[in-house]
């Protein structure tokens, strides 16, 4: 599995959300709304989720492993960065 497209939309406004993110996966399964998040730690992100019927937030789509999500958390962060500082 590859990650073939990373989109990342800039949020300017207050609070804690940087921007949105979209994956691309082969080139033919996308994976939307990776909220990028201002931590007290620093940047992080956060998977797509909803609220469940108990009122908490659960992931729709989320890597299995923590190596994957810290190998998707750094390319995603990575694209960021450079589109942060280019403009």
């Amino acid at each position: 599995m590859e990650i073939t497209d990373i989109r990342i939309k800039k949020i300017d406004r207050d609070g804690k959300l940087r921007a949105v993110a979209s994956i691309t996966i082969d080139g033919i399964f996308v994976v939307h709304d990776i909220k990028i998040i201002e931590g007290e730690k620093g940047l992080f992100i956060a998977m797509p989720s909803k609220r469940s019927a108990d009122g908490e937030y659960r992931d729709v789509a989320h890597p299995i492993n923590s190596d994957t999500r810290r190998d998707l958390q750094n390319m995603i962060l990575d694209k960021y960065n450079k589109e942060e500082f280019s403009e």
